[in-house]
């Protein structure tokens, strides 16, 4: 959408998207993610204003440059209701979509209004997210999970072997983002590689604690790492076989789609998020991680993103009713007389 404008974005979308990198120290991903929303926004009601059509092939023929403080004084809750209604109408926007869209509206808007004092009144302040349901992770099983892992670590026709299987090693025991275990340096290491110094969503570290099958992977592979004598990015933890870089989110991504192919999972539409999702269910459904640990393992920042973990199966439930101490306790049966019944 951003790409698409035919005029410059307005200075105040710029000062704000600013704001959002230097001083709130979002990732530029984010920014632009909100910059995006909030662009188609301002197309629309500016098309609207104008009497313009609001068809999204007639977008880019919108004029937004000239938006400024005393046009945005003029947006009101009923104008923002009817952006969410033509999202959902016009462009399919499902309710998460939706909430997404509203998010960056009220934190612009929040810019505006507290951060700046360019306006005075906050039209996004009170309107409710768009309700829907929540979808449970999709996650590998244990027995998936050892099926790939056993996988790349038998392929010895790989030259990449010891760096695959050390990628979907950290990927199926620590929970990290793709760009989180593509931006891993060896400096983020402890000595002993027992932790690791992650670099999460808005540029937050923290620190994640390596078990043994992560460990002994790592030192696997580290003596093929620094056998290639053409490493570029020195500090950088994997390494492309082909550039001598660090390795790309498309490298790894290909990666995990051929194990998961050769492991005969590659039907199920799994992906690397997927294999996040994969670590976080195995550890909470271990009955030994509580969501709270797991929150901060996973990086989240707030707790209601991980409790979607805490879904449980049938089968586990079925298993806690019969748990339950007084589950061997039989009712009295009367037994009939002779005669009677």
């Amino acid at each position: 959408m951003y790409k698409n404008l035919r005029c410059a974005p307005p200075d105040v979308l710029m000062e704000y998207s600013q704001y959002m990198r230097v001083i709130k120290n979002r990732a530029s991903r984010t920014v632009e993610q909100y910059q995006n929303d909030i662009i188609l926004f301002l197309c629309y009601i500016k098309a609207k204003a104008d009497g313009l059509s609001t068809e999204p092939e007639d977008y880019i023929n919108v004029d937004i440059s000239k938006i400024d403080a005393t046009f945005l004084s003029g947006v009101r809750p009923e104008h923002i209701y009817s952006f969410l209604s033509y999202v959902a109408d016009k462009r399919g926007n499902k309710a998460g979509a939706r909430a997404r869209k509203l998010t960056s509206i009220k934190s612009f808007f929040k810019y505006l209004t507290v951060t700046t004092r360019q306006l005075k009144d906050n039209p996004a302040k009170d309107i409710d997210a768009p309700s829907g349901r929540n979808p449970l992770p999709k996650f590998l099983s244990l027995e998936e999970s050892l099926l790939l892992l056993k996988t790349v670590s038998e392929d010895f026709s790989s030259a990449s072997r010891e760096r695959d299987t050390a990628i979907l090693t950290l990927f199926l025991n620590c929970g990290m983002r793709l760009s989180e275990l593509v931006g891993l340096n060896l400096s983020d290491f402890d000595r002993e590689f027992e932790s690791v110094r992650v670099l999460g969503k808005g540029s937050k570290e923290r620190m994640v604690y390596l078990n043994a099958a992560c460990k002994e992977a790592l030192l696997a592979y580290l003596p093929v790492r620094n056998a290639d004598d053409q490493i570029k990015d020195k500090n950088a933890l994997f390494i492309s076989t082909r550039q001598h870089n660090r390795i790309s989110k498309k490298t790894v991504q290909w990666l995990v789609k051929k194990y998961l192919e050769k492991s005969g999972l590659g039907n199920k539409h799994y992906s690397t998020h997927k294999l996040r999702h994969t670590a976080a269910t195995l550890m909470y459904r271990s009955g030994k991680v509580d969501v709270r640990v797991l929150k901060d393992i996973l990086g989240h920042e707030q707790l209601n993103t991980t409790q979607i973990y805490t879904h449980v199966s049938n089968e586990s439930m079925k298993n806690a009713m019969n748990e339950n101490p007084l589950s061997s306790v039989r009712p009295v049966i009367k037994k009939s007389s002779d005669g009677e019944g």
